[in-house]
């Protein structure tokens, strides 16, 4: 439907503040010479949009009040005039929700997640998203034929994940702990099983315990029910000595000191879930030397891994069907986050404006 048959306006979900999204009636976004607009075909709810409904913004990504969400796939609507570079209407496409400068400090240094003006784009909750510029010639990508608009729409969470894979330096052989299994903890253990990869898994309830065991893991804990989670992943390792990797995707201080105690000597820890403000973690200096552990912490994706994400896809190595457990118009999408907020074991809820 074209802009003048919706008579400008459209459906989308507005933040306003602290667990605060309403679904309104706003302008239909215009578009500068090198804009796209794109029909939004799926959205996927996912931990950090909510814990930005949560927050009630974040200060890098989104300040309310503010079109909001970030995964999606869609078909271009409307070009710029000045937009080329093959893009045409009617085009399937998956956009990222960033783009980096090329030319600051760090994208000189190779780094461009890092970026001094890296640029944030919101808004995917809605009938229709304008896509920058920058992200357009950087960042969006046709949807080859034969991958759905839901496979699509996991491109961006899992190039972040394909990113923490190679800066953690895995291996086929090793053993490594996922600790996490929400959405993002599942697609690590999904990529890192079909690489040949010992997954052990620690999360939280059976239903998320069921999922990774048929996303590969060759061990899961529910720590709900254990007293020392530390001690039994050891006992899984050969010769009780610790994981050669431990990924951390929950962003709390005692999984964060559990990750430290699980790997082994000269392993590697990926801090890859993100602490609230204001949280402290006590580490142990002499394990840190003596034992030579190397920590990481992985943020976001580059364009590089944006790619390699929709490659993956193609491949068939990841697929929604794992990951998205439910269904719904857009109207809907307030209640999804409160039930989100209250840990309900859904994994992601595709949006379908």
């Amino acid at each position: 439907m074209s802009r003048s048959e919706k008579n400008g306006h459209m459906t989308a979900a507005v933040l306003y503040g602290r667990e605060d999204v309403k679904i309104e009636r706003v302008d239909i976004p215009r578009l500068a010479d090198d804009e796209v607009l794109v029909r939004v075909e799926v959205a996927l709810t996912d931990g950090t949009d909510l814990k930005v409904w949560k927050q009630g913004g974040h200060a890098r990504m989104i300040q309310p009040p503010a079109l909001f969400g970030h995964e999606l796939s869609g078909i271009v609507e409307e070009m710029g005039k000045a937009v080329n570079g093959g893009v045409h209407k009617g085009m399937r496409v998956v956009p990222a929700n960033s783009a980096p400068c090329n030319r600051c400090f760090y994208c000189r240094k190779g780094q461009p997640n890092l970026c001094e003006d890296l640029l944030f784009n919101n808004g995917a909750y809605a009938e229709y998203i304008r896509i920058p510029g920058r992200i357009v010639r950087e960042n969006m990508l046709e949807i080859p034929e034969g991958v759905s608009f839901s496979d699509a729409a996991l491109v961006e969470p899992l190039a972040c994940v394909l990113r923490g894979v190679h800066e953690t330096g895995i291996h086929s052989g090793d053993t490594v702990v996922v600790i996490g299994c929400g959405p993002i903890g599942l697609k690590f253990i999904r990529i890192l099983s079909g690489r040949q990869v010992r997954v052990i898994a620690l999360g939280k309830r059976a239903s998320q315990m069921r999922a990774a065991e048929g996303l590969g893991a060759v061990a899961t804990f529910d720590v709900s029910e254990i007293e020392n989670p530390v001690a039994l992943v050891r006992e899984l390792t050969e010769g009780g000595r610790g994981s050669d990797a431990v990924i951390e995707a929950v962003g709390q201080a005692v999984t964060w000191q559990w990750a430290l105690q699980m790997v082994r000597k000269g392993g590697t820890v990926n801090l890859f879930g993100g602490c609230p403000q204001g949280t402290e973690v006590k580490l142990d200096p002499a394990a840190l030397h003596y034992s030579e552990i190397t920590i990481k912490s992985t943020f976001h994706h580059t364009p590089h891994f944006f790619r390699e994400a929709l490659a993956t896809i193609v491949r068939g190595e990841i697929r929604a069907r794992d990951f998205i457990t439910g269904e719904i118009p857009l109207s809907e999408l307030p209640g999804v986050f409160e039930l989100m907020k209250n840990r309900n074991g859904e994994l992601k809820t595709a949006v379908i404006p």
